[in-house]
């Protein structure tokens, strides 16, 4: 796992101070790596990375159908569904579509995807309103980041178990970096071996304001909660929405050189939690300082 990666590093801004009406911020032009293609690939049991260089998504098939976790920048949406279709999935056998938190860089597709396959869309009650409303949610330094609008079908709560044909997937509510940021856990066989595996929601503070944030004022404690709960928790195969988090596409790279093993690291959870955790409390200290707060 490489130190210096985040989830949401995507998050790169231009500040620009506006005389007499407050700041304002503009996003940067997206990373290339973004919209890059890269061949799609199972990565253990029935789950599938067919997401960009840049960006993840993941489709978990079943008997029943196929669930997409994550969609990706709005541009990316027909790539997406290539990239479904190229795994011998049809896009109207794509049931659901959930992400791990609502930020344009992860839910910018979505409403496409959910116009072309007719899926349902479940999110945590904390990003409805982000979603519902097509624009990132909490005072930051990157200001807001519109998407299209995306319709909840229906909202799941903390420890809720979706089924579809064989797959069960657990939410886990993991606030912080956004009010409803959710990772989701689930069981694959892979190769006669069961692997505890989890989609982790970001949790890096990556531009958002942890003192006084008037439009999520609980942001810190959300993430202090969130890290004591994923410190209980145990994986075997560790998810990202950025890949290069947790080194997914390299970890295809060598499954494909044939090492079977190359996703199972059950250290990656709790050296993600760490380093999160000591990045967050560096952050949260400096932000009290610069406030004069105790």
């Amino acid at each position: 796992m490489k130190s210096n990666r985040k989830f949401c590093w995507a998050l790169r801004v231009v500040a620009a101070a506006v005389a007499g009406a407050g700041a304002s911020s503009a996003m940067a032009a997206d990373p290339p790596e973004w919209s890059e293609p890269v061949t799609p690939f199972r990565i253990a049991g029935n789950i599938h990375y067919v997401g960009t260089r840049g960006l993840s998504a993941y489709l978990i098939t079943s008997e029943q159908g196929a669930i997409l976790l994550d969609a990706t920048v709005a541009q990316n949406a027909a790539l997406i569904e290539r990239n479904i279709e190229s795994l011998g999935v049809k896009l109207r056998d794509v049931r659901w579509l959930i992400s791990d938190h609502a930020h344009a860089d992860h839910v910018g597709a979505m409403a496409q995807i959910q116009r072309d396959t007719g899926a349902r869309v479940l999110a945590s009650a904390g990003d409805q309103w982000a979603l519902e409303h097509g624009q990132n949610e909490g005072d930051n330094n990157y200001g807001v980041q519109p998407f299209a609008p995306i319709n909840v079908d229906a909202v799941v709560s903390d420890g809720q178990v979706l089924r579809l044909g064989e797959t069960e997937l657990t939410a886990h509510l993991t606030p912080g970096h956004t009010r409803g940021c959710t990772s989701w856990s689930m069981t694959v066989n892979d190769r006669g071996t069961p692997r505890k595996v989890l989609f982790l929601c970001s949790i890096t503070v990556a531009g958002n304001t942890l003192v006084a944030n008037r439009a999520y004022p609980g942001i810190a404690e959300d993430f202090q909660t969130t890290f004591a709960k994923l410190a209980t928790m145990q994986a075997d195969i560790v998810l990202t929405s950025h890949p290069g988090a947790a080194d997914v596409l390299e970890r295809g790279a060598q499954l494909r050189r044939g090492n079977a093993d190359a996703f199972v690291d059950p250290s990656a959870l709790p050296a993600l939690v760490a380093e999160s955790r000591v990045n967050f409390e560096a952050a949260l200290a400096k932000a009290k300082e610069r406030a004069e707060l105790p």
